[in-house]
């Protein structure tokens, strides 16, 4: 039974044409579900999958909902947190004034994620014992924003005091290096054994050029995307109490 009186969880996504997308989003909110059953959960994308952001906040302002927090299903905040999600929250807001519309941070960067890679890896073969031996190829979708690149490199930067022999990052677009790059140069410099740990949310193009590059340059070890992992699940809502305790912000323009 959810509860009247907590905002509605609105999850967006960026939406692909890989069914494996949708799929594994909803995966997410079920194991969101599954943590706080009285918290209602929806689903939505950007674009190619249904339902639609507006559509759904259209639907839930038509039943009578009157608070939603929108989180973006993001692990860095570039264009689509900064821009395309304030742009679609903002017309909702315009067509339902009654709606409490707020928009929670991006995922990313959280100690939480760090533990869902390395959740990843250990389920890929990698064994905790092997940490000072391996270096990891961080590697993300890449982006434009420099503001993302920048949050990419600090987050290997970080990772890599845990105790691994090196974390580099990697990109799978718009950013140099690319996976089998970084791969190839921890082998120049003599990593006894090189794992691939995509930081990307759900299967898709991107994250299959990722497993591409991590073939290519012969990696040890490719570990599965993020997923419905138990810390991602918990790292929502986390965002979500966040968003629900804070001062509203105007969305930006």
């Amino acid at each position: 039974m959810s509860d009247p009186t907590a905002p509605t969880l609105l999850i967006i996504a960026h939406g692909s044409r890989d069914p494996r997308h949708a799929a594994t989003v909803d995966a997410l909110c079920a194991r969101v579900r599954s943590l706080r059953p009285e918290l209602r959960v929806e689903p939505s994308f950007l674009d190619f999958n249904a339902p639609r952001v507006g559509r759904i906040l259209n639907r839930l302002a038509d039943e009578g909902a009157t608070d939603v927090i929108a989180l973006p299903l993001l692990l860095t905040r570039a264009f689509h947190a900064k821009a395309d999600i304030p742009a679609v929250l903002r017309e909702a807001r315009a067509r339902h004034p009654r709606l409490a519309l707020r928009q929670a941070e991006v995922l990313g960067p959280s100690p939480l994620l760090t533990q869902a890679l390395e959740r990843r890896l250990y389920e890929a073969g990698l064994r905790p014992a092997d940490r000072r031996s391996t270096g990891v190829v961080l590697a993300s979708a890449g982006s434009t924003d420099p503001e993302a690149i920048a949050v990419i490199a600090e987050i290997a930067r970080e990772w890599r005091h845990t105790g691994w022999c090196a974390v580099r990052p990697a990109f799978a677009s718009a950013s140099l290096p690319r996976t089998e790059d970084a791969v190839r140069a921890l082998r120049a410099e003599g990593v006894a054994h090189v794992a691939v740990a995509p930081y990307v949310l759900a299967p898709g193009r991107l994250p299959d050029r990722i497993a591409a590059g991590a073939r290519a340059g012969g990696a040890d070890i490719l570990a599965d995307v993020l997923g419905p992992a138990p810390e991602l699940a918990r790292l929502l809502l986390d965002r979500y109490d966040e968003a629900r305790v804070a001062e509203p912000v105007p969305l930006s323009a």
